[in-house]
């Protein structure tokens, strides 16, 4: 299925906290695949990626920094112009809201990895279904 499950740490937007929340997951052995920290001013959100969720829940908790999990669509689109576009026109026309998105290379570099977390999972796998969709 093309999902993944994110986490997400809300902290204040200030020096060291990517790197405590990065220096945490490395030092428990797990990879962060993806990330999002938008520029802000006050707290922020910090979205994760990881290569082991449940690894990653024991060595965040275990230091006190708190998360909450959602679900994100992961999309293999093919690195061109308008592939973007045609991907959230899908989601527009069927009144899917996209309230969060972000986009990382690829192995080979040929495809696009775009993360979005909408407002309705289950009815944008529905709409995207034929899209290029992998698991990421």
């Amino acid at each position: 299925m093309p999902t993944t499950t994110q986490l997400v740490i809300r902290e204040q937007s200030k020096p060291g906290v990517l790197a405590r929340v990065a220096s945490v997951l490395g030092t428990a052995g797990v990879n962060i695949k993806a990330f999002a920290a938008p520029e802000v001013t006050g707290a922020g959100k910090l979205r994760v990626i990881v290569s082991d969720v449940e690894r990653a829940r024991v060595a965040l908790k275990a230091e006190k920094i708190r998360f909450i999990e959602e679900t994100a669509l992961v999309l293999s689109l093919e690195n061109r112009p308008g592939a973007l576009g045609e991907v959230a026109k899908h989601l527009k026309e069927a009144r899917i809201n996209i309230k969060c998105g972000y986009c990382t290379p690829s192995r080979e570099g040929r495809r696009a990895i775009v993360v979005l977390t909408v407002s309705n999972t289950e009815k944008a796998l529905e709409t995207l279904r034929g899209e290029s969709l992998d698991e990421f």
